[in-house]
């Protein structure tokens, strides 16, 4: 392995750490911040010459960043709400983040009713030229009090993601101080954690008003003004473009496809340079590959490296995604296109053997579709985007192994004792089981 991708294994955690979440705070993760500090140099010129992405200290701050720059953007993730079924933060909730931030900037410490209705006299007056959605929060004769009520809470949301990373503080409950009428709360910022909040160019700078939606990522993600010129828009990536780009997926996603570039050339990951350079990026922040010519997985044994916790958990929808993972390999055609029907006619005849299993859901078809989302997020399955209820295998599924333990039959009890339900765990070609994070897997060759 090359010297210069060798990271210590205390500067592994913070590395991993950072890019789950980006940050390092003081306060939360003392041991990661403190050598994340103390070898900054070496963790900043890994993340340069590897991912190109910009590692700055703030000490004032009591901070660490991470700031990736991917053109690729994964748009089905992001700021998660807990409270929501679907918990990907909503453009009105990412809007309010921004407005949120620039009232605090100007005054750092605020009451909650303050900055409301500093928000809603910005959006007041950039609604009319649609630059802004409207945000009125007071029921009047042309607002009704549930949608008064929703943009409140959509603050809230907008607020607790910026407490969730430790940018601002609030010194009551949110939810509590927006229904009660007479509630109220203060706000602190930190300015220097807002200076260090966003990382892209000016979207005035950038002009993206003038540029097709589909190139806003790539002129966000631009280092500078000329990067992403019109006259560059339709170049062909060059070696270090499509370097970067599968390097940052293979340490910030759960699986990357080595052929879903549209270069004519070979695959970078399937060169024997792009292939040594790719492993050797992962072994150095302490992740594990898993390598199939058609499919790469990484994990971190430790679950420190990303937010998805698939398999674990014992929800029914795991239960139900993992069920349907035992299956996909099995098929006549593994690659069929997987219809909700099927999955339905699956879930339904596990129902049969096991009444009480899933109880909670009436409908089949809803679960089949929520054990569908859950194998998507880890990207076991894609989402057909012409036929809604169509999902698509992708190479992963060969990855697992899914065992179905019933319990034995029992001896006859009470009329009243519930039937027990069916346990799924999960197996891989790697290990027996899941510690966390994504599919575990610690393979450097090709499975077949």
């Amino acid at each position: 392995m090359n010297e210069a991708l060798v990271l210590a294994a205390d500067l592994r955690e913070s590395a991993r750490r950072l890019i789950a979440t980006g940050r390092l705070r003081a306060e939360s993760e003392p041991e990661e911040y403190r050598t994340a500090v103390k070898d900054h140099q070496a963790l900043a010129e890994f993340f340069r010459t590897e991912l190109n992405w910009t590692l700055e200290v703030h000490e004032v701050a009591g901070l660490v960043r991470l700031h990736k720059r991917r053109s690729d953007v994964p748009a089905d993730r992001g700021p998660l709400l807990s409270r929501e079924r679907r918990p990907l933060a909503s453009a009105t909730v990412m809007i309010l983040v921004c407005l949120a931030c620039e009232q605090l900037w100007r005054r750092p410490r605020m009451s909650l009713r303050e900055l409301l209705q500093a928000i809603a006299q910005v959006c007041a007056a950039e609604a009319p030229q649609g630059r802004l959605p409207r945000f009125p929060v007071v029921a009047s004769q042309e607002v009704s009090k549930k949608e008064a009520r929703e943009h409140r809470q959509s603050l809230a949301d907008a607020l607790k993601l910026l407490v969730a990373e430790g940018t601002v503080t609030v010194d009551a409950d949110l939810d509590r101080a927006l229904v009660d009428d007479d509630g109220d709360l203060v706000v602190t910022a930190s300015r220097d954690r807002l200076a260090a909040k966003f990382s892209s160019l000016s979207p005035t700078l950038l002009e993206l008003n003038e540029r097709p939606p589909q190139q806003h990522a790539a002129a966000l993600s631009a280092e500078s003004l000329m990067d992403h010129s019109s006259e560059e828009a339709d170049a062909p990536p060059t070696l270090e473009q499509r370097r970067l780009k599968v390097i940052r997926r293979l340490v910030d996603d759960p699986a990357t496809d080595p052929l879903d570039d549209d270069a004519d050339t070979t695959a970078y990951l399937h060169t024997l340079t792009g292939r040594e350079r790719a492993l050797n990026v992962t072994a150095a922040l302490g992740l594990a590959t898993t390598v199939r010519r058609d499919w790469w997985q990484t994990t971190d044994p430790t679950g420190r490296a990303s937010g998805i916790d698939f398999p674990n958990g014992r929800r029914t929808e795991r239960q139900a995604a993992l069920a349907l993972l035992a299956t996909l390999p099995d098929r006549d055609d593994p690659t069929a296109t997987l219809t909700l029907t099927e999955i339905t006619e699956q879930f339904t005849r596990i129902r049969d053997n096991q009444p009480r299993w899933a109880a909670s859901y009436d409908r089949m078809p809803a679960l089949a579709r929520a054990a569908a989302a859950e194998l998507v997020s880890v990207q076991l399955l894609t989402a057909d985007p012409k036929t809604p209820d169509q999902w698509h295998p992708t190479p992963g599924v060969y990855l697992w192994r899914v065992r179905v333990h019933q319990s034995l039959p029992a001896a006859p009890r009470p009329a009243a004792s519930p039937t027990a339900s069916p346990r799924f765990e999960q197996q891989t070609l790697a290990e027996p089981a899941a510690e966390a994070g994504r599919a575990p897997a610690d393979h450097r060759g090709d499975q077949r």
